[in-house]
């Protein structure tokens, strides 16, 4: 139907054949010639309407509704199907039962603020976790038009950072108890008698100062016998990037003996031919711990008095090659997989010093199997 609005010549539809009988048709007709004549744009007044139907909807969508859009979203980018665990946990500890159900719309500063303060001191790596995911959902809501445009209420920078003191202040260092290096060869001798998966996985661990997670899900296709050398892939390492690690005789070695399992490519698997669970190097240090008490031994214990972790080893080992070597640090800080925390030199230093490496974790693997190290003193070496 053409229609003449302002001076101008329009067309608006009265609707589709057969929804709209011809009678139909005819009374929307009438209905929009009568608005003509009392000055109403038919076209204008549909708009609006659209508009305040979309309003509606956008603020009828809840924080937790938005949340597990954003969620689903997102995963596939994600690196592990654990981190959109993470992600769902963390929100439903903290956030959705105080605003799971608030319309995502009407969400404000003080809601955040709400939910950080109660565990910024206590927990606050968590609540800084939570208060960037919470941001993010906000940040997604907007663009899709469920918010309104505006600062994000839980952005940091100047923002909340004026109301809770910086994460670097209240933060306590959390160390994991690591065992003296100079205990280690006696540790090792006790390690290699103790039966199981678990074990040799603790054992591959620390041969390659490893994190737990990488060794647990190791798979034989990534051991490159011939070069001496285990492959992790990035979706495994925590800064997400592939990492080369060299396998020291002792680390090759301890891999030779082990059995490959019919039915699984894992090189520690479980005995359903899975992946060992986080806990399994922790209980084999806690059986280990034990039995050295109940023989009349020490334990296996840090030097404050705590008993030993499976990550605490990596702390040995940056110990050991920082004390008794005379290795770079940046080489210690290769075989550890960190990230150097100077940018401008991350930047400039592009290689993996793998053959550098490989002479560390071959000294390393040479002093974890001399029987017992607590008079020795490595050899000084990396220089070159």
């Amino acid at each position: 139907m053409r229609i003449s609005v302002g001076g101008k010549r329009r067309e608006i539809g009265l609707g589709g054949y057969p929804d709209t009988t011809l009678a139909g048709a005819r009374e929307a007709a009438r209905a929009v010639r009568e608005k003509v004549k009392a000055g109403v744009d038919p076209i204008a007044e549909k708009r609006a309407a659209r508009s305040a139907l979309a309003a509606a909807i956008a603020s009828a969508l809840t924080f937790r509704q938005a949340a597990e859009k954003y969620i689903a979203a997102n995963e596939a980018g994600w690196k592990n199907a654990k981190h959109a665990a993470q992600w769902t946990t963390t929100l439903q500890t903290y956030a959705y039962p105080s605003i799971g159900n608030l319309q995502v719309a009407h969400i404000e500063t003080s809601h955040v603020v709400g939910i950080l303060e109660s565990i910024w001191a206590g927990k606050t790596e968590t609540a800084s976790r939570l208060r960037g995911r919470i941001e993010a959902v906000l940040d997604w809501a907007k663009v899709r038009g469920y918010r309104k445009e505006g600062e994000n209420p839980a952005r940091w920078k100047g923002h909340l950072d004026h109301i809770l003191p910086p994460r670097r202040k209240v933060r306590r260092a959390r160390h994991h108890p690591a065992l003296d290096y100079r205990r280690i060869g006696e540790f090792m001798s006790a390690l290699r008698a103790v039966e199981g998966m678990g074990a040799r996985a603790l054992e591959f661990a620390i041969f390659t100062s490893a994190r737990s997670g990488e060794v647990r899900g190791a798979t034989w296709s990534e051991i490159d016998h011939e070069a001496g050398i285990w492959i992790v892939p990035g979706e495994r390492m925590k800064a997400g990037v592939e990492h080369r690690v060299p396998l020291s005789p002792a680390a090759l070695a301890m891999l030779e003996s082990m059995p490959r399992i019919a039915g699984t490519k894992l090189i520690f698997p479980n005995g359903k031919n899975t992946e060992l669970s986080d806990m399994t190097l922790t209980a084999v240090i806690r059986r280990m711990h034990r039995g050295s008490i109940e023989e009349g031994g020490l334990g296996w214990l840090d030097n404050a008095g705590q008993v030993i972790t499976g990550h605490g080893f990596r702390s040995t080992f940056r110990d050991w090659a920082g004390e008794t070597t005379a290795y770079p640090r940046e080489v210690i800080e290769h075989a550890l997989a960190h990230q150097l925390a100077d940018k401008a030199e991350a930047a400039y230093q592009r290689g993996d010093l793998l053959e550098k490496r490989r002479r560390l974790m071959a000294d390393w693997g040479r002093y974890c199997t001399t029987p017992s190290t607590l008079a020795s003193v490595a050899p000084i070496r990396g220089a070159a």
